[in-house]
């Protein structure tokens, strides 16, 4: 049985938005807010939006270190968190997080029972952006390792394309073109995905967001706001 879980609350974010100033905002794993400890480790990771996808991991072998606001993800001790109830993206949508991996093919979000839904690191120089059945793979600017410690923001609009942005020395930079990413995309996990090969997430998470059904008009505006609180954890 876990032991008696201790909340722990949030360091104040110094700059003036936050993402629950956004109607769109649909899941918010914040940085050093509404964790759940068995001893040092993690067994729950609230959603910080009103609309309580909460992660949890009841095994305590698979439950991330905690430390500092920081989850510390180890992927040979198959370490995640999974929530009762799915996100679904059917539209517009943008994810920030920020993370720092060591080691590539790890999976940020993905489906506890669906293989084909995931966000996932895939070598040094792909992330992968995987709706449905099609993978979408976006290739890395020169500089940038997806092993970098990075602030991402992924935007889908509502042509159905996705643009993935990310930080290296202070600076935003989209990866790759805009490409095509269609379909539904169905999330319910941190740091795993479904599947013979589940690629679990090694390395340090500090916050992940997600919005959703956020008009074109506003997603360039939003994209910058998280930028700027994520660089700034």
């Amino acid at each position: 049985m876990l032991g008696l879980g201790n909340s722990v609350s949030a360091s104040q974010y110094p700059g003036g938005w936050l993402p629950s100033d956004e109607s769109t905002l649909e899941a918010w794993y914040r940085f050093n807010e509404g964790i759940t400890l068995n001893g040092s480790d993690v067994s729950a990771w609230a959603d910080s939006s009103s609309n309580t996808f909460n992660m949890t991991q009841g095994t305590e072998s698979k439950q991330p270190a905690f430390s500092s606001g920081t989850l510390t993800f180890t992927s040979s001790n198959e370490e995640a968190l999974a929530s009762s109830s799915a996100f679904t993206l059917d539209a517009e949508f943008v994810i920030g997080f920020k993370v720092d991996p060591d080691e590539h093919n790890t999976v940020i979000l993905g489906h506890n029972s669906t293989a084909s839904e995931m966000i996932k690191l895939l070598n040094s120089s792909t992330i992968r952006i995987k709706p449905d059945t099609a993978n979408v793979d976006f290739t890395m600017e020169s500089g940038h390792d997806v092993k970098d410690d990075s602030s991402w923001v992924v935007v889908r609009k509502n042509d159905d394309t996705v643009a993935v942005y990310k930080d290296l020395n202070g600076v935003l930079v989209q990866q790759d073109s805009a490409k095509a990413c269609a379909g539904d995309f169905v999330l319910d996990t941190i740091g795993r995905r479904a599947g013979g090969t589940e690629n679990y997430f090694d390395g340090t998470m500090k916050e992940i967001i997600v919005f959703k059904g956020v008009a074109d008009a506003d997603s360039d505006a939003l994209r910058d706001n998280i930028y700027e609180r994520l660089k700034g954890l």
